[in-house]
């Protein structure tokens, strides 16, 4: 047995005993199997536990003179002054912040907190938190409505929109939002609030995704429309013009439903905007590629006050895309038929494409609109560009780490789109936010339409290999490294320390909180006689069910999963191989869809629609009722 391979055994073993431990132990085998031999200057080896910033989202203060940064990786809000460009407070909130909007007078900053399902608000003045509100699961985007009564809140698991009332903290409704509901607008007469989300809804399998922008009357505070955006997966930032005539969103259209074949002869997806509103006289999708460049993962979004200027972050390619909003409202009117696949339009209307850091995430104009502030989340600092030069005239520092540690250089790569072929996508462009994208994808490397995979969580991997739905891939070096070169890239890719660090990075990943359990750990009722019929080894009528059918025979161990392969009556025609690697099951509730290739939409589907022969554990005999049981059970994990 080679030193490689025991190494890996002694891995899988401790991580079956000690979950905590298995991290430590996958990031130290994946350093000593890569054998690096490069470098980055930066880089520190004596800190893993630097505490790095990541500035995500901003507000500016009604007089212009305060820059409030999000910063998600340290649980704060960082203040800088304007005119210094220096920090001048750091205010703790929850934990993963992720969104900001002031109050009407500015006297209050409301800041979502994802991981801690809370709102923090924090007086202006004394710079502290005032009050913790409950929202719904991962509260994301917020916004306040005109009169500055209302607050609404984004909630990207639960899949909805909190309405809060923002004098006394509660919670009036939750409103229906789209998958993974995300960011929020408020248009300026302060009648309609436009939400997006970035997964997409749930279809049909192997149909087109479909997502949509949810539209909220603010006088009813109700849904009055969801505007369909047919083959788009993963829309972020919206804006709104001033005049109210135009808006734009952020989005992704996935070549999914094709063979991820040929990269260096098409696309795998398509960046673009939708553009819509009076000034459009629809709904309309433009792209942002080029014929022989694209500009991976379009997010933050901007429109000058004076309606000339459209600026978008591109957070996988490292820019600011500038788009002069006369020319692009010119070619939508000529053009008239669809062209958001066409790669020669961007040059009528794109006019600079503006270099900023790692990761640029949110954009904020000023009031007059001759700055434009831009979060580099990878670099933790703010790039300020003028928007008549269209350049960057300053940096400002938020104060993060100088140097580099190996988990940030990881996240570093992930997140670009450098190592792609033309740019083309990275890591992060189907893990959204290091998670899933809700699609399935037909991978060359099995053969034309064949072995469909659906894009699986990466929360805490570590003790779960081997990797891929066939379990083809052994490790994780081998799951990102001369596999990712040839068959996604189609360019050379990491070298060794390059691979070491993301295969890092990767390993660091946790779960996110599991919102089914109850604080005291203890199980509802329901969720006890769930949890009796995962564990249960007999029928009802008192025969022994086969061992290899028990639930908990296969979803066993400390991450639920045996970490080997079966047929479970689940495969396809398609499907070289019947034989499925068992996936790991903690917050299994946040992944849909599901099985190997996508097909159950839901957790329920899995045991009714793909399981008639009760090949896939035992639960044609059970009721409705007990599979709901089983069900809300498995949400615990």
């Amino acid at each position: 047995m080679s030193v490689a391979a025991t190494l890996r055994g002694k891995a899988r073993l401790i991580a079956s005993i000690a979950p905590a431990l298995a991290v430590t132990v996958a990031v130290t085998l994946a350093l000593m199997l890569l054998a690096p031999t490069a470098k980055p200057a930066s880089r520190s080896e004596s800190d893993i536990g630097e505490r790095y910033l990541s500035p995500i989202e901003m507000a500016l203060s009604p007089d212009g003179r305060l820059l409030y940064v999000v910063c998600q990786a340290s649980d704060e809000l960082r203040v800088v002054d304007i005119q210094s460009g220096k920090v001048v407070s750091a205010v703790p909130v929850g934990h993963v912040p992720r969104g900001i909007v002031l109050s009407r007078d500015g006297r209050q900053i409301y800041v979502t907190n994802a991981w801690s399902d809370t709102l923090s608000v924090i007086d202006a003045i004394s710079l502290k938190v005032a009050r913790t509100l409950p929202t719904g699961f991962e509260p994301t985007g917020i916004v306040s409505d005109r009169s500055g009564e209302t607050l609404y809140v984004a909630n990207r698991l639960s899949n909805d929109i909190s309405v809060i009332d923002a004098s006394t903290g509660q919670e009036i409704k939750r409103l229906l939002a789209g998958r993974g509901a995300s960011y929020l607008a408020l248009s300026a007469d302060g009648k309609w609030i436009y939400g997006t989300h970035i997964y997409p809804n749930a279809g049909a399998f192997r149909s087109q995704p479909n997502s949509e922008i949810t539209i909220i009357d603010t006088a009813r505070q109700a849904v009055v429309e969801r505007k369909g955006l047919p083959n788009v997966a993963g829309v972020f930032h919206i804006a709104l013009s001033g005049d109210g005539r135009l808006g734009v969103a952020t989005q992704l259209r996935p070549k999914n439903l094709v063979p991820l074949a040929h990269v260096e002869h098409g696309w795998a997806f398509g960046n673009s905007l939708t553009v819509f509103g009076d000034d459009v006289g629809g709904t309309v999708q433009v792209p942002i590629d080029e014929l022989d460049r694209y500009y991976a993962l379009p997010w933050g979004v901007a429109i000058t006050p004076d309606k000339s200027k459209i600026f978008v972050s591109t957070a996988g390619s490292e820019n600011v895309t500038v788009i002069d909003a006369r020319k692009l409202l010119r070619f939508v009117h000529i053009r008239r038929q669809p062209f958001v696949n066409d790669l020669s339009a961007s040059a009528n209307y794109v006019t600079a494409r503006i270099p900023v850091g790692r990761n640029p995430r949110g954009v904020l104009l000023s009031a007059d609109g001759k700055r434009l502030y831009v979060a580099n989340r990878l670099d933790d600092n703010i790039s300020v560009i003028d928007t008549s030069s269209e350049r960057v005239i300053s940096t400002i520092d938020l104060g993060g780490p100088k140097t580099i540690n190996a988990v940030r250089h990881g996240e570093q790569i992930f997140f670009t789109a450098d190592y792609a072929f033309q740019g083309q996508f990275g890591c992060a462009s189907c893990h959204l936010d290091a998670t899933i994208d809700g699609l399935q994808w037909d991978l060359e490397p099995d053969g034309f339409g064949k072995d469909i995979v659906d894009n699986r969580s990466l929360e805490n991997l570590a003790g779960t290999e081997p990797f891929k739905w066939n379990g083809g891939n052994p490790d994780m070096p081998t799951e990102c490294g001369p596999r990712t070169e040839k068959y996604f890239y189609r360019s050379q890719s990491y070298n060794s320390q390059e691979l070491t660090d993301v295969v890092t990075f990767v390993y660091s990943l946790p779960y996110r909180p599991n919102r089914y359990r109850l604080p005291n750990g203890e199980l509802t009722p329901a969720q006890e006689r769930g949890k009796a019929i995962f564990e249960r080894t007999t029928y009802k009528n008192g025969d022994p069910i086969p061992e290899k059918n028990q639930c908990a025979y296969c979803h066993s161990g400390p991450k639920y999963t045996n970490q080997r392969l079966f047929d479970v009556g689940t495969g396809k025609s398609t499907d070289r191989s019947p034989l499925i690697d068992v996936p790991q099951l903690p917050n299994i509730a946040y992944s849909a869809p599901y099985l190997h290739d996508g097909s159950a939409r839901s957790l329920e589907e899995i045991w009714t629609v793909f399981n008639p022969k009760d090949t896939h554990g035992v639960s044609n005999d059970l009721t409705k009722d007990e599979l709901n049981d089983l069900i809300e059970y498995l949400k615990t994990l």
